[in-house]
C-alpha cells in the first residue's frame, strides 16, 4: 500500500515537472530547422530546451550549435537544409522602447 502511494507520488512530480517545462511554443516540421534529421528524441529535447532559455545569449548559442548540427547531418546525407523561417529566440529580446514615449 505505501509502495503504491510513493510510486503514485513520484509519477505526479513527474507530470507536474513535464507540465513546468511546457510553453506555448512547440517545435514542428514547420518551425524547425532540420527537423527531418532529428529522431523523435531529438526533437522532444530540442523542444524542451528551447522552452527552457530565459536569456537571448543561451538561446542564441544553442540555436547557432543545433544549426550547424543540422548542416553537416544534411552535407552528409547530400540535403539540402531549408532556411530557418522563425526567430526560436526572438522571444527573450528585450522590450524596445515605444516611440515618442
Amino acid at each position: 500500500m505505501l509502495t503504491k502511494l510513493i510510486v503514485g507520488l513520484a509519477i505526479a512530480m513527474l507530470m507536474l515537472a513535464n507540465a513546468a517545462a511546457r510553453g506555448p511554443w512547440r517545435a514542428s516540421e514547420s518551425n524547425t530547422r532540420g527537423w527531418q534529421l532529428m529522431s523523435p528524441e531529438e526533437r522532444i529535447e530540442h523542444q524542451s530546451r528551447i522552452r527552457s532559455f530565459s536569456r537571448l545569449e543561451e538561446c542564441r548559442t544553442y540555436q547557432l550549435s543545433h544549426h550547424q548540427l543540422m548542416e553537416e547531418r544534411a552535407r552528409q546525407r547530400g540535403l539540402a537544409l531549408p532556411a530557418g523561417r522563425r526567430d526560436i529566440c526572438g522571444h527573450l529580446r528585450p522590450a524596445e522602447a515605444v516611440p515618442g514615449k
